[in-house]
């Protein structure tokens, strides 16, 4: 195939070809985002343990369960040990200013999440501290926090009678290892939040939200969350156990359509582009005809001709998808900091570069090949005739 004549073809009108480019680098772009976006929402539920059960109430998440509930559900056989995981929901300073707060069992946390790894502090020294907390380190560098800075949270959820903010501090900054912990989240002493509760220093349900249940090595997660519910299958309180991904998926359920949304989104930028380009090719087609008359005539074969129109088809949309991928790994990082309260681990994956760059390959093969299938099956004579 004459590769001069490709590419002379393809600036033959410059304008055109930039704005079909421009087109596609911005559909690209908005592509990759959109499924960086969906994988990001998922991470949750694919980086789940599979040795972690999340116990919870049967009626509904936000009603809490039994603190004496514990001790029960450590018995039951298969049971390696329990955590307690309560919703804390406190205002920092301003509500736009929002990151997700637990209260846990500071002795057990470790176990229980094992791929909250501390890269600075210690899990003695939080639990040590009865006002201590653990916080990620994307938090810490959201508002400069450090190793022994106070944070004051104002109760919502669990209001200090006096009107003061609860004041936790920081023993431990950590990096978690799997995406189902995202480092954006405040860890602290469930303790410290009952303990207030009992005295009247602050108002508010008492219970736990969750009660997330590691298991022992060879545990069957099924049984082991039948006698659990069963357990508890006449009160005071009924429960559901789900694995740690089925309890993600809920999380992610809870934005509604959002996922369908955005593929919905997706889908409908494909086909836009995909019109955009192929009007553009079959265009460009009509315009040759005179041209490729005269390359017939001097001997070319109608392959020729197929792949003079496919290949222009297949190297713009290679060069504005290209760099549309492009486009969209290079600003991972300014709006991955924008999005970390929505979607704490968006990143353009290398599966999300090929994907992009696979469907510029597909869209210019789909725009393409009717125009050069046209252009193969010319007629020599007609196309001479043609209007210059």
């Amino acid at each position: 195939m004459p590769w001069t004549l490709l590419f002379k073809n393809m600036f033959s009108h410059p304008f055109r070809t930039l704005l079909t480019m421009g087109s596609l680098i911005v559909a690209v772009f908005l592509l990759c985002f959109l499924r960086a976006s969906l994988v990001a929402l998922e991470a949750g539920v694919a980086g789940a343990s599979s040795n972690r059960l999340m116990v919870q109430s049967a009626v509904s998440l936000f009603v809490d369960l039994p603190l004496s509930y514990q001790g029960k559900i450590e018995n039951v056989d298969g049971v390696a040990g329990t955590c307690k995981l309560q919703w804390f929901g406190g205002i920092y300073r301003d509500p736009s200013n929002f990151f997700a707060q637990f209260a846990v069992d500071a002795d057990r946390f470790a176990a229980a999440y094992p791929e909250v790894e501390l890269t600075q502090g210690s899990h003695e020294d939080f639990k040590a501290t009865r006002t201590g907390c653990i916080i990620g380190e994307d938090l810490a560098k959201r508002f400069g926090w450090k190793i022994g800075d106070t944070i004051p949270l104002q109760g919502t959820i669990f209001p200090r009678t006096d009107g003061l903010p609860w004041e936790l501090t920081v023993s431990g900054i950590y990096k978690a290892k799997t995406a189902n912990v995202d480092n954006q989240t405040l860890w602290f002493h469930h303790a410290y939040l009952d303990e207030a509760l009992v005295a009247g220093q602050a108002t508010g349900p008492r219970g736990v939200g969750v009660y997330v249940v590691a298991l022992d090595r060879g545990a069957s997660v099924e049984r082991v969350a039948s006698q659990i519910e069963d357990l508890f299958r006449n009160g005071p309180q009924r429960v559901q156990g789900t694995t740690e991904a089925e309890f993600q998926r809920q999380f992610v359920s809870m934005l509604g359509s959002v996922p369908t949304f955005l593929g919905s989104i997706g889908g409908g930028v494909l086909f836009a582009i995909l019109f955009a380009v192929l009007n553009t090719m079959l265009l460009t087609a009509r315009e040759r005809t005179h041209d490729l008359g005269v390359m017939k005539a001097l001997g070319f074969s109608d392959a020729i001709a197929f792949w003079l129109l496919l290949g222009e088809s297949l190297l713009v949309c290679v060069i504005g998808g290209g760099l549309g991928v492009a486009l969209a790994w290079g600003t991972q990082g300014p709006l991955g900091a924008g999005l970390k309260q929505l979607i704490p681990t968006y990143v353009i994956g290398q599966e999300t570069v090929l994907e992009g760059l696979a469907l510029a390959v597909a869209l210019g093969f789909l725009a393409g090949i009717i125009p050069a299938w046209q252009a193969s099956r010319l007629d020599v004579v007609e196309a001479l005739r043609a209007e210059i």
